[in-house]
């Protein structure tokens, strides 16, 4: 194991003290939630206790199969009584990713993704990484702690998930802890964890969406209208890349006060990305990787762009932000 491994645990160590209360303060998806656990291992017997919280709703079907099959114990964030911890930790995300994370002085920041410039007394920040879930992986080796097979099951799961089974942005080390964890962890549970992502409420709104697709140039557009849940459209977005000759899938929909745009493609043309970046970002917050990116518009400043109340000058107005020259209407 690496000497820069292990000075870094024995920093992380030395913020704490046998009398510590730690909050573990998440933003709960995969990833973060085993890096959580495996934080919780680390300091096991070196503080007085160890708590998890969650700034989110959770309703992903496999997220909420994980938190169950793994037998982890998460708390909201608003049922948490804040004065009996004195120690914060914020892992798989930064404080100003959300302003629910804001209201802390952090004592660990454990991250892969950007640098944003947030300080901490510890801080391990590894943008290059695939997943968080690798970085703890190494923690778990550098202080010699065997994994359970659920917490070896949660890790090994989030660095599937965070990769995309090393589709996207990994490097060795993410490689190295994903065969490490594959000897201690349960692959049968981590499968039924993978598999459990639809919910029947989902059927009326998959029913919705192959009754009005709209295909451009080999790009399938949907536009759902209201929804309860914004995972709909990232699993509706899966689904339709799933067809031949379907190279891009933007599925969209409202949700309060924001337009939802979900988009997956091939990974060999544009930076999904980049262009969600330069097109929506105006509107609200947007991004994310080469072939999976994600916009949140506020409705409020779209008035000057389309209607947003009328289903079929919204989706058109979608599709021009993609295509110069949209081909053909509804296919049904």
């Amino acid at each position: 194991m690496s000497s820069t491994n292990i000075e870094k645990l024995n920093r992380f160590y030395d913020q704490f003290t046998g009398s510590d209360h730690v909050l573990i303060v998440i933003n709960a998806d995969p990833d973060s939630i085993a890096s959580a656990m495996a934080v919780k291992r680390i300091l096991w017997r070196r503080v007085t206790n160890v708590a998890i919280s969650n700034i989110n709703t959770i309703t992903r079907p496999d997220n909420m199969a994980m938190i169950r099959l793994l037998d982890v114990t998460l708390i909201h964030l608003t049922k948490v009584e804040i004065h009996h911890y004195n120690k914060f930790i914020i892992i798989d995300s930064q404080p100003d990713h959300n302003e629910a994370f804001s209201n802390f002085e952090y004592t660990a920041i454990i991250d892969h993704h950007e640098n944003s410039g947030t300080y901490a007394p510890f801080s391990d920040i590894r943008p290059e990484y695939g997943a968080t879930a690798s970085i703890m992986t190494e923690y778990l080796r550098a202080a010699k702690i065997k994994p359970s097979p659920k917490l070896a099951t949660g890790l090994f799961y989030a660095i599937k998930t965070d990769t995309a089974n090393f589709e996207r942005k990994a490097i060795n080390e993410d490689m190295r802890a994903f065969q490490f964890l594959f000897k201690h962890a349960n692959v049968h549970l981590a499968r039924k964890i993978e598999q459990v992502d639809l919910r029947l409420d989902f059927l009326s709104d998959f029913t919705k969406a192959i009754n009005n697709y709209v295909i451009s140039r080999n790009k399938i557009f949907v536009h759902l209208g209201p929804i309860e849940n914004t995972d709909i459209c990232v699993l509706i977005a899966d689904f339709f890349m799933r067809f031949n000759l379907v190279t891009w899938s933007v599925v969209s929909g409202i949700y309060e006060d924001k337009l939802i745009i979900v988009v997956r493609n091939d990974g060999t043309r544009k930076d999904a990305g980049t262009l969600m970046a330069q097109k929506f970002g105006k509107f609200g917050s947007a991004g994310g990787h080469r072939s999976m990116a994600r916009a949140e518009a506020q409705i409020k400043l779209l008035s000057d762009q389309t209607d947003v109340n009328d289903k079929n000058q919204l989706t058109k107005w979608i599709i021009s932000q993609f295509e110069n020259k949209p081909k053909r209407g509804k296919k049904s």
